[in-house]
């Protein structure tokens, strides 16, 4: 392999769905995942091979939660780099629409999916996920979290 590309970074990426309603946020209790189990997060997953962070989280919002969105109602909030244990760049995406209702369809690996006020999150919400959304409540779209 090429030296120059031996010293490159190589990173993780991760899409987030902040899922909004009645200016509240909904959250998932993490359990059985190996990371975070325990504390409250949104529903994410990581980007499979040729897959984009619209793709992912249509993906993900139907397996984790039964709810159907399309791409093209999906806009980006945030993006993160997130350096807290492994380089991740974390897209945060926000549907201007969805179709169906909240479930939770994986409870195996999510102990209780529950909407929180904005400015009233649970003491164990995921510490970057607590960080991410006060940036997207003051309208920041990018910051960088951890070292």
């Amino acid at each position: 392999m090429n030296k120059e590309f031996e010293s490159r970074a190589t990173f993780r990426s991760a899409a987030f769905l902040v899922l909004k309603k009645d200016g509240k946020v909904l959250l998932s209790k993490r359990i059985n995942t190996s990371h975070e189990d325990g504390n409250y997060g949104l529903v994410a997953g990581h980007l499979e091979k040729g897959e984009t962070p619209q793709e992912a989280i249509v993906r993900e919002a139907k397996e984790e939660i039964g709810l159907d969105i399309k791409e093209e109602d999906l806009e980006v909030v945030h993006v993160s780099f997130n350096q807290s244990e492994l380089d991740y760049f974390q897209i945060y995406l926000t549907p201007k629409k969805w179709q169906g209702e909240v479930e939770n369809r994986e409870p195996e690996r999510c102990a209780d999916l529950a909407w929180f006020a904005e400015d009233s999150l649970p003491p164990n919400t995921i510490k970057y996920i607590a960080f991410v959304l006060g940036k997207i409540k003051e309208g920041v779209m990018y910051s960088n979290f951890g070292k």
